[in-house]
């Protein structure tokens, strides 16, 4: 598959997921439903627009030439939603007092280093694509997303939603559906955008683990660590890959639905098709695998999920069994039929009940 195309139709990715912030907007709280009502049909707004949109023109030449260091933009939105905003640091430019524009560009950094570093990828499109970002989006706005060209970050509200450049694996999700988007560009709907959502949670907790030098035994797999705020009594993150569905319980907020194996598949016509709920279940098997492989999980385990993601046999509209499958004959292809990558992903595979131990 040709990583260069400009020929894609990004869709709306935000890290808060729909059904969550619905939960919000039932609170008991007219403060909390109403920033939750208002990041809903913002979002709503967005998807919309990236649906009629394509995206246009090429990067540059110069900036497209293969660099082995990012070029990273950050702008500041200044609390309006106008994109992308004011130019505050360039990638030449020193750390400045602001926090969320120094986080954003660390986050840009090494994002761009995993890839690059474990991968050989440069940047998002696989050929030096500068990386944009825009922080203080609206007014106690409580979501990150992607929009197809950059990275834009709400403030949260304080209260629920810390600041969304706080979370490295947050950063590292959003802009791996940049790598989606030109590479397999997953239909995001039912399995094959819960493959979509999963492989970010992939890469975003992969990037999280480069960046701090964690084993797959020392990671936390949680998606969003450190995001949720003082009024979030119990709640640790987002999502769990480790243990779907265990992410918060809580009395605002609800209880996390992500299940962890097709016994408890989700079926809905929300959330297009469940695509953050589902995701659990490859999120679950990665996590298994990349555990029972050990070492570092952004090198055997990651590389299969690169290879497949990359390696152009993955159909738009892939559901979880084709999916597996490639990951299977990836690890073939690039350890050997006999290797421990192969069992250990048949067997990962199977515990979450997407194939069957034999036969597969």
């Amino acid at each position: 598959m040709d990583d260069t195309s400009s020929n894609h139709s990004p869709v709306f990715c935000g890290i808060v997921p729909p059904h969550l912030l619905d939960r919000l907007t039932q609170s008991g709280s007219s403060a909390l439903s109403g920033r939750a009502r208002r990041t809903l049909e913002h979002d709503a707004l967005q998807r919309t627009r990236r649906r009629i949109s394509v995206r246009g023109a090429a990067a540059p030449a110069e900036a497209r030439a293969g660099s082995d260091k990012p070029q990273r933009t950050i702008y500041d939105a200044e609390h309006t939603e106008n994109l992308p905003g004011t130019k505050v640091r360039g990638e030449s430019d020193p750390a400045g007092s602001d926090a969320s524009v120094n986080r954003a560009f660390a986050g840009l950094g090494a994002t761009f280093e995993l890839y690059f570093t474990a991968y050989g990828r440069r940047s998002i499109d696989g050929a030096g694509l500068p990386l944009d970002a825009t922080v203080h989006y609206g007014r106690e706005y409580d979501n990150a997303f992607w929009d197809g060209e950059r990275m834009v970050f709400g403030d949260g509200d304080g209260e629920l939603f810390l600041d969304f450049t706080t979370a490295l694996d947050v950063i590292g999700h959003e802009l791996t559906h940049g790598v989606t988007q030109y590479t397999a560009n997953l239909d995001y709907l039912g399995q094959s955008g819960a493959l979509n959502e999963s492989v970010s949670d992939v890469f975003g907790s992969l990037i999280k683990q480069y960046s701090l030098k964690q084993t797959a035994a020392q990671a936390d797999w949680l998606i969003g660590d450190g995001l949720l705020g003082p009024a979030v009594d119990k709640g640790t993150a987002l999502r769990s890959m480790k243990a779907p569905g265990t992410a918060y319980d809580d009395d605002v907020l609800g209880k996390d639905p992500q299940p962890a194996t097709m016994a408890d598949y989700v079926e809905t016509s929300q959330d297009n098709g469940g695509v953050h709920i589902n995701s659990g279940i490859p999120n679950h098997a990665f996590y298994l695998a990349a555990t029972a492989l050990g070492g570092n999980a952004w090198e055997r385990a990651g590389q299969i999920w690169y290879d497949v993601l990359t390696g152009g046999e993955l159909a738009k509209d892939a559901q979880f069994a084709d999916f597996a499958k490639l990951t299977i004959d990836a690890a073939k292809a690039r350890y050997g039929d006999q290797g421990e990558e192969q069992e250990a992903l048949v067997k990962a595979w199977s515990e979450v009940g997407v194939v069957k131990k034999q036969g597969h």
